[in-house]
């Protein structure tokens, strides 16, 4: 009996690990996000946890009732599993400042990860780490021998650890919350603990865990804080999706609703308005619209594929922005299907004449469509602030070109400070590579992007030419927005010569991301001088 409990134990300590391990990235997404640095940080942070429970779980089985100090040690395991979600709004405040741009906050993004990890994830994976060789000391003292009991408990752990991973992921987070996740992990512990210690039969170790249970189950009550939008936005509804923390905002003095996930820095990943059409400056959708002012399809419609899609602002751009007699025919890539659900509750999403390929990775559905477009936007991001590597690649560009028609258009957004950003460099480098010899990039007015276009088989209309301004009847907005981009400084041909080719094999675009942010930290601190 005592080695089936022992055994029970092992298997939900893995699970709770893994639980803890997986979701403590999205616990910390809304102040540091989720790109490499931030779940590198939180995985050495277990990892060192667990040794360290490791070697002192080894320490601790010399003493006389190992199986008891294990009932406590899971028990106090169970209490900080339950209590991250709650701990988590101060502690990551200690690091991360309210109100924090992107570029600003981009040391935070890897010290103060760190930093707020060491606090919050320390602790429990210490607890979760020291039981296991205690466990082994009780079972070896009860005459089982110890390498067949030692890799039957590892076995079992990480049984228990694969089962954590797969419903962290498909079941607790997106069915349950964040928060309910952290407490089912605390609950199984308590429940573990609990039997251990009554399986002892020691009135001391069975009032421990009942002090440890009350607190465990007070934390079950504990209401966690989530950042604040900023002043001026009122939260629509929030989800907790497979990928990510996903929330519609409404801005109160606009109208306009902005997608955001994880709920970090100054940033929004779709936008939406009442009226169809350009959205006004600072908004790179508006630029997705000049491609059809400049050479329009001769057929009726606009054949549109958007890969990373949000809530469909480019097609509500396009729909509203067209010469007349064109409509937009548009197929939606969207990875993430509860963004998708959000859009058409909240912004549209579902109007006629988009069909939606939702839960679908940018790059397989590309590969997989068969039909040829006028024009195809690339818009995919993935942690808030990182292009995949696999979408920025030489391969994949050579890719979306040949679904273009001739004269069709491959456009892109891409986050930069400016021409010289290693992102942008990086990128318009190897899109040049795989549709040159040059692309034309534009800066975006009053926003930090830059949007990289580039055409198969035909020349690109250069700013300052007659073919590059939209007539007399289109909207107002295009007019002003190619006027601004003949501006100087606000247009430049890259070819690939301007930066390091990307490709499958070789893709550092995560580090070329880190350069980019401390480049535009450099730029503030020296404006501010």
């Amino acid at each position: 009996m005592q080695r089936a409990l022992i055994l029970a134990a092992a298997c939900t300590a893995g699970t709770a690990t893994m639980i803890v391990e997986l979701a403590a990235v999205r616990l910390l997404a809304p102040w540091f996000g989720t790109s490499l640095p931030v779940w590198t940080n939180v995985l050495v942070v277990i990892l060192l946890g667990l040794a360290v429970g490791y070697a002192l779980g080894g320490r601790w089985s010399r003493g006389q009732a190992p199986l008891q100090l294990s009932a406590l040690v899971l028990a106090i395991g169970a209490v900080l599993a339950a209590a991250l979600p709650w701990l988590a709004p101060t502690v990551a405040g200690l690091f991360m400042p309210a109100g924090a741009t992107l570029e600003s906050a981009r040391p935070l993004l890897t010290w103060g990860s760190l930093a707020a990890s060491l606090m919050l994830f320390l602790p429990p994976a210490i607890a979760l780490g020291a039981v296991a060789p205690l466990w082994l000391e009780t079972l070896t003292r009860a005459g089982h021998p110890g390498g067949s009991t030692n890799g039957l408990l590892a076995c079992v752990s990480t049984l228990g650890s694969l089962v954590g991973s797969f419903a962290c992921t498909h079941w607790f987070v997106p069915g349950f919350g964040l928060q309910a996740t952290f407490r089912i992990a605390g609950a199984a512990l308590l429940v573990a603990a609990g039997l251990l210690a009554w399986s002892e039969r020691r009135r001391v170790s069975k009032g421990l865990v009942l002090l440890l249970a009350g607190a465990a189950v007070g934390a079950q009550w504990l209401e966690a804080e989530q950042p604040a939008p900023a002043r001026g936005l009122r939260v629509l509804e929030t989800r907790e999706t497979e990928y990510q923390s996903a929330r519609i905002v409404e801005d109160s003095g606009s109208g306009y609703r902005y997608l955001q996930v994880n709920e970090g820095f100054d940033s929004f990943q779709s936008v939406w308005s009442a009226r169809e059409g350009p959205l006004g400056e600072g908004y790179y959708y508006d630029l997705f619209a000049l491609p059809s002012w400049w050479a329009p399809p001769a057929a009726g419609s606009v054949r549109l594929l958007v890969l990373g899609a949000g809530t469909a602002s480019a097609a509500r751009v396009l729909d509203g922005a067209l010469p007349a007699g064109r409509v937009v025919d548009a197929t939606l890539v969207e990875l993430d299907d509860q963004v998708v659900e959000l859009g058409a509750r909240w912004m549209d999403a579902a109007a006629p004449g988009r069909r939606w390929l939702a839960g679908h990775d940018a790059r397989t559905a590309l590969a997989l469509q068969s039909e040829s477009y006028d024009q195809i936007i690339v818009d995919a991001y993935a942690n808030q602030i990182e292009i995949p590597p696999h979408l920025c690649s030489r391969e994949f560009f050579e890719l979306a070109a040949a679904r273009l028609v001739p004269g069709g258009w491959l456009v892109l957004n891409v986050g930069g400070f400016g021409f010289e950003d290693p992102v942008v460099a990086a990128v318009a480098a190897t899109l040049a590579s795989a549709c040159g010899p040059r692309i034309l990039a534009l800066r975006v007015p009053a926003a930090r992007n830059v949007v990289l276009l580039a055409r198969r088989d035909a020349e690109l209309p250069l700013p300052g030419s007659a073919e590059f301004r939209p007539v007399e009847s289109a909207p107002a907005e295009l007019r002003v927005l190619a006027g601004r981009l003949e501006l100087p400084g606000a247009w430049r041909l890259l070819g690939a010569e301007v930066g390091p080719v990307l490709t499958d094999d070789h893709n550092p675009i995560e580090t070329l991301q880190q350069l980019a942010l401390a480049r535009g930290r450099s730029r503030l601190q020296e404006r501010a001088r």
